[in-house]
């Protein structure tokens, strides 16, 4: 699939490549992207050259995963946000917001747009979010995002050779008021 940009009123969302590794060295020398998400740690200049050059652009390519560089429109880079296809139908959604533009709501905006997309474009019917539990930034940005936190996974998150316990939540269309590619059928409660 080729990129896509997406455009909210205070983000673009585009394919990250070469010019944009200094800024995701930058942003991931944060302990808390290191302690949070599954990078690298210590972050090299060279994990954040392959990301860009290769991991991000092969992802597009063979449809396994859309990174997106969540920029404000002033260019600076604000975070990052991919969705990974882990079977028919459904992806997973990971995020990162670099320190200076936390608390701000823009991972939120990119999650809904992104999630958006995915759902009117890419005939996905399930995005599941997993955050290691504790982290309740990544959590917060969920909810506000409309994701059902669904429960607790034990031992799911294999975070640097550490088995952690994972919250898990979905967002379906039908949360933002869109069609799913098949019927939608709740278990009776």
């Amino acid at each position: 699939m080729d990129p896509v940009t997406l455009t909210t009123d205070r983000l673009l969302l585009r394919t990250v490549g070469p010019r944009d590794a200094d800024a995701v060295y930058e942003a991931c020398q944060d302990p808390d992207i290191q302690r949070w998400t599954t990078i690298p740690s210590p972050y090299l200049r060279e994990h954040a050259e392959s990301f860009t050059e290769q991991l991000a652009p092969d992802g597009w390519a063979d449809g396994s995963m859309f990174t997106f560089g969540v920029f404000l429109h002033s260019g600076d880079l604000a975070g990052m946000l991919g969705l990974t296809m882990r079977a028919l139908g459904m992806a997973e959604i990971g995020f990162w917001a670099a320190k200076p533009h936390r608390s701000h709501g823009y991972i939120t905006e990119a999650a809904l747009a992104a999630c958006r997309w995915a759902f009117v474009h890419g005939a996905i019917d399930r995005v599941e979010w997993r955050a290691e539990v504790g982290n309740r930034a990544s959590r917060a940005v969920a909810e506000r995002a409309g994701f059902t936190i669904e429960g607790t996974l034990r031992a799911a998150t294999n975070n640097k050779g550490v088995l952690r316990d994972t919250w898990i939540g979905s967002l379906l269309p039908s949360d933002l008021g869109l069609p799913s590619t098949a019927p939608y059928l709740p278990a009776a409660r």
